[in-house]
């Protein structure tokens, strides 16, 4: 007669629990668990995921905290002429909002903002050719030509235009552009310039977008009778609307913090903000106007931000079609 812990398979007699279970019904400790009298087993803790982005934030708030914080307590720091004391008001803010300053601003905001228009509009149908294109040597060859074009700028692009465009440039003498009325060193001569890395930057910009254009979509707008400009008009230009809206902002930014081409180029002949910062810190003009070089920065941080809140939201509704 067998034991209750024990049974007859196959003619051996085998412990319940297997054969390897011990003998008398001792039970294993179970995996994880402290066996009686052992040392607890020790567990691994995971870190937190947020401190692999330590790094990250620690460069973020050095490199744009500090240099944030420094800009506005300069901008809110009136120093008294007399005394040569600071204290806390909003004259330099003032200051920056009257006369050749406010011209100066105004003449900026003007200048990107036809350069972004313009840019995007030359880009958006290059970007189109250029992602509907069935040569993949030729979409590789305008993207990366666009890279390198969308940084190319400051004295080196200066330089190259004057002696293209400039009074006594190749071609402004064999096309007698200057018979025409052709002035290199005006307003729309720097949008010009402008454009030359305004573009392939837009082409950069929406390319990603363009691609997140589904076949189907027109496929479906062609079988039910619309036109290819019906097809942009209705179903295409909607959706790429908040990332034009994005490559417009990113434009205007670009132009709009742009100052080494400007200055090798025009010098004070265009009012522009980022000359003015530079006349006001070097003193040029008026001694002393380092403050109210810090705030026209504020200006420029407001307009950029005041842009950048009309952006987000859109971006946001975009993301579900394009996704």
């Amino acid at each position: 007669m067998t034991s209750p812990d024990t049974a007859t398979v196959a003619g051996r007699r085998v412990r319940a629990g297997g054969p390897d279970a011990p003998a008398g019904g001792e039970q294993t400790p179970a995996a994880g668990r402290p066996a009686a009298g052992g040392a607890p087993a020790r567990r691994r803790r995971r870190a937190p995921a947020w401190l692999a982005a330590v790094p990250l934030l620690a460069f973020t708030a050095i490199a744009f905290g500090v240099p944030a914080v420094a800009m506005l307590g300069g901008a809110l720091t009136v120093d008294d002429p007399a005394t040569g004391v600071g204290t806390y008001g909003t004259g330099n803010l003032t200051a920056s909002l009257q006369g050749a300053y406010l011209t100066a601003l105004l003449g900026s905001v003007k200048l990107s903002a036809t350069a972004a228009v313009l840019a995007a509009l030359l880009g958006l149908p290059l970007a189109q050719a250029v992602v509907t294109s069935r040569s993949r040597a030729l979409r590789e060859a305008v993207l990366t030509a666009s890279g390198v074009l969308a940084n190319f700028g400051g004295v080196p692009l200066a330089f190259a235009f004057v002696a293209t465009l400039g009074n006594s440039g190749v071609l402004t003498r064999h096309l007698g552009l200057a018979d025409r009325g052709w002035n290199l060193y005006s307003f729309w001569g720097l949008v010009v310039v402008y454009l030359y890395f305004l573009i392939p930057l837009m082409v950069l910009t929406i390319s990603p977008a363009l691609d997140g254009l589904r076949t189907q979509w027109r496929e479906a707008a062609r079988n039910n009778g619309a036109t290819a400009l019906q097809y942009w008009r209705h179903v295409a230009l909607p959706v790429l609307t908040p990332s034009l809206l994005g490559g417009l902002v990113l434009l205007f930014g670009s132009a709009f913090a742009a100052y080494a081409t400007a200055a090798a180029m025009v010098g004070s002949a265009v009012p522009l903000v980022t000359l003015q910062i530079s006349d006001a810190i070097s003193g040029n003009v008026l001694v002393g106007q380092e403050n109210v070089a810090l705030a026209l920065s504020l200006d420029m941080v407001v307009v950029a931000g005041l842009v950048m809140a009309v952006y987000l939201p859109l971006q946001r509704r975009s993301s579900r079609w394009l996704a």
